[in-house]
């Protein structure tokens, strides 16, 4: 008896990158494919970043493509601006976005409102790379994250993914995307080995190119109790805490942003519809932040009346403490969030 003729695929057998190699990956994959790629920054040549975001990058393209600059962020980000209008696609680091100040100019002013200032004529197609977030005790210089800034301004795309697989894939849809999009990677979650990494970060990343969607959160674990809102590393403290949760009958939903603007409301609505109660979790500033829009957004929106208040877990108003008891006391994590949802589902409206 002869058998059906039929092929049996085997399954793609699992990758796990960190998120600094799922971004240098992206980055060679795109350069390889699009010769107007090219990357600026400090120490990102023969050194491949102090994150690691561009590790192998200058001993395959060169250094055409891979530059090296002198510390002057106003300099080769306005360069960037230039580079775009002009036909290329630049990708630049910010190496902290603590150092925003110096070069906001060329990024709102100029790279921003491109598309706007010339009736759509001159696009900027840039992607501005760089590093947030604390807990390593660097002090208030080097340790802010800065969402909501960035995500309140508009002309830009500003995303910040919470594991390597995301990492790639909204690396190489914000290299093609025509905007100047804002790519965000939590320090906490880029596998270096000086700073530790997160676990969970550090997942299945395909060989092949893919793009993940900028503008659409994910839903990483489903319940039916609460809805937790995170984005970067906040998603592996909710994480965390759903599964404490769990143990003690609560079913806690975790969606992760991905993307801060535009910000993926209607995934959020459609969370917080099913389960009732919503607790956004934010590792920037309190105040006018990521926490309030989505709550707002909630509020305005939303058909029905919540359990319970919404609420938020975010740093409080002020700088970022260098000592890291300090540090560590203000910054969310996974109890606190275990804490608020338990006192939440006591709540009556």
């Amino acid at each position: 008896m002869s058998l059906p003729d039929q092929t049996i695929e085997k399954p793609a057998a699992e990758r796990r990158l960190t998120i600094a190699k799922a971004m240098s990956e992206a980055l060679a994959q795109e350069m390889e494919r699009d010769p107007s790629v090219l990357v600026m920054g400090e120490d990102i040549g023969k050194m491949g970043g102090v994150f690691g975001t561009t590790t192998g990058l200058f001993e395959t393209f060169g250094e055409d493509r891979v530059r090296d600059t002198p510390i002057s962020e106003t300099a080769f980000i306005g360069a960037a601006v230039g580079m775009a209008a002009s036909g290329l696609r630049p990708v630049v680091e910010l190496m902290f976005v603590d150092f925003f100040g110096v070069c906001m100019d060329a990024i709102y002013n100029l790279a921003a409102k491109q598309s706007y200032f010339s009736g759509g004529k001159v696009s900027c197609p840039m992607v501005l790379m760089t590093s947030v977030g604390g807990g390593y005790g660097d002090a208030g210089q080097h340790s802010q994250c800065l969402y909501a800034t960035f995500g309140h301004l508009p002309g830009m795309k500003v995303v910040i993914p919470s594991n390597a697989h995301d990492a790639k894939g909204l690396m190489l849809s914000a290299i093609r995307d025509d905007n100047p999009v804002i790519f965000m990677f939590h320090k906490a979650l880029q596998g270096m080995g000086w700073l530790g990494t997160v676990a969970g970060s550090i997942n299945h990343t395909p060989e092949s190119e893919y793009c993940v969607p900028i503008g659409k959160a994910s839903v990483v674990r489903e319940g039916s109790d609460i809805t937790i809102v995170g984005l970067g590393a906040t998603v592996h403290q909710a994480l965390a805490a759903a599964g404490r949760l769990d143990e003690a009958g609560i079913s806690a939903e975790v969606v992760d942003l991905r993307t801060i603007a535009p910000l993926d409301r209607e995934s959020i609505l459609a969370s917080v519809t099913k389960t009732g109660r919503l607790l956004v979790v934010d590792d920037d500033y309190l105040s006018f932040g990521i926490g309030a829009e989505i709550i707002a957004t909630i509020c305005e929106t939303l058909p029905g009346p919540l359990k319970c208040p919404p609420q938020r877990i975010a740093h409080p108003d002020i700088p970022i403490p260098f000592t890291p008891v300090m540090e560590h006391f203000l910054l969310p994590d996974a109890g606190k969030i275990e804490s608020r949802v338990i006192a939440m589902m006591g709540e009556q409206k």
